[in-house]
């Protein structure tokens, strides 16, 4: 298992946790820290026996963004091994931010404290978003003369209302957990400290289902948001059609007419 000094990983179960590790500077993006990213989302690809993964936080903050300290003087951006990554993959950072790469499985943020700038960025990449009380969400960069350029004007109108997409984008304004929760931008409001609990409750249920299903579903949701319905349905029965002729949808359907759990074998 991979991971840097700003990223780290473990696995809980099925679950594939990656950790933005950079607590002193409250997990502002770094180089190592986007390669760690990167490279997390690959092994979660990868492996079969990862089924989710939850992105977080360490020291009580999700991500403050980009390290407009780190752009200035270098700091934080260092390390050949790292530039060297970026020069032979100049998108890596994209992937990292979730911008030029959709993980195969789902991925379940779960935030504590600040989640502004690039955090609001990264989060848009994510499914299922949950946040404890205290945390603080927001796309910061007009405040600054710069451009939420990881996506934010593309994707977040189609993920939450437009005119509260429009507010968060043009004003800059911080948005507390509980407003986030009701304009659609997270799922889950919980106690300050427990996001990451409800978080991998959460992906132990995903964890409980059929990988095929969930991945295809998953996959057929991204793939047919801007199609026209009847192209998007059409495209749902393409992909899912041909999971019923799988093993595991005869192992589920054994299992409830003989009321077990069923053991989904990924075939």
């Amino acid at each position: 298992m991979g991971g840097t000094e700003h990223l780290s990983l473990e696995r809980v179960g099925a679950t594939l946790v990656l950790t933005l590790n950079r607590p002193e500077a409250k997990n502002a993006l770094s180089l190592p820290m986007l390669v760690g990213l990167h490279d997390g989302w690959l092994e979660a690809d990868e492996d079969d026996d990862v089924r989710s993964v939850v992105l977080t936080g360490a020291g009580g903050t999700f991500c403050a963004g980009m390290d407009l300290k780190a752009l200035a003087d270098g700091g934080g951006m260092s390390g050949d091994h790292y530039r060297r990554r970026l020069r032979e993959d100049p998108d890596l950072h994209w992937k990292a931010m979730l911008r030029h790469h959709r993980p195969r499985k789902p991925v379940i943020a779960a935030v504590e404290g600040h989640c502004v700038a690039g955090g609001t960025e990264i989060l848009q990449g994510t499914d299922i978003r949950v946040a404890g009380q205290g945390a603080v969400f927001g796309l910061y960069e007009v405040r600054r003369g710069l451009f939420p350029i990881g996506g934010s004007t593309v994707r977040l109108p189609r993920q939450i209302p437009r005119t509260h997409a429009l507010e968060m984008l043009l004003t800059g304004r911080p948005y507390p957990a509980e407003e986030a929760a009701r304009i659609g931008l997270i799922g889950h409001v919980v106690p300050d400290g427990s996001a990451l609990e409800k978080a991998l409750e959460i992906a132990e249920r995903v964890n409980a289902c059929g990988p095929l299903a969930v991945e295809a579903v998953k996959a057929s949701v991204h793939d047919t948001a801007s199609l026209p319905e009847a192209d998007g349905l059409a495209l749902e029965l393409e992909r899912g059609w041909p999971l019923f002729g799988t093993a595991d949808a005869k192992e589920g359907s054994r299992a409830f007419a003989e009321k077990r759990e069923p053991h989904f074998h990924r075939r």
